[in-house]
């Protein structure tokens, strides 16, 4: 028996038109990268360099390519906060302050709200998959290099 799946199909860019703006929202694509280099490890970092850009993040993406992450560039040091609203991937994130240096490292959990907070002032944060730092014995005091200059605004 064949049953006609038009009625499905209608009701599909309903559903969507009905989701919230943010549910509807799309991934960074397209931002440029970077080589950074922590120790002996080297990754790409995509560049998340505006405030919009800043603001998705990694949202709305269901993967990450192995050694790659994204770099958030602020314009001044600051106690630095993020959280993983409509983000699907478990994540480390490093903060980094003006010199190069990690201040800390916290894992998040994919939906969590809660703020992460460096541990002080940070220019950078560096968002990996969850568990790169610590597989690879990367922690407070580790040097980044390759960072680029702090924002202009």
């Amino acid at each position: 028996m064949i049953r006609s799946t038009l009625p499905l199909l209608l009701a599909v860019p309903l559903f969507l038109a009905a989701l919230p703006a943010h549910a509807q929202a799309k991934p960074n694509t397209g931002l440029p990268t970077i080589r950074l280099t922590i120790g002996t490890q080297a990754l790409t970092a995509e560049v998340a360099d505006t405030d919009a850009t800043r603001a998705v993040g990694l949202m709305h993406r269901f993967s990450l390519a192995p050694d790659q992450g994204m770099l958030f560039v602020h314009d001044a040091p600051r106690p630095l906060s993020f959280w993983m609203r409509n983000t699907f991937i478990p994540l480390s994130i490093a903060f980094i302050d003006a010199k190069g240096r990690i201040i800390n490292v916290e894992d998040m959990a994919p939906h969590d709200e809660r703020l992460t907070w460096s541990a002080g002032p940070a220019l950078y944060a560096l968002e990996m998959k969850r568990g790169w730092f610590a597989q690879r014995g990367i922690g407070a005091g580790a040097e980044v290099k390759g960072l680029p200059p702090a924002v202009q605004r």
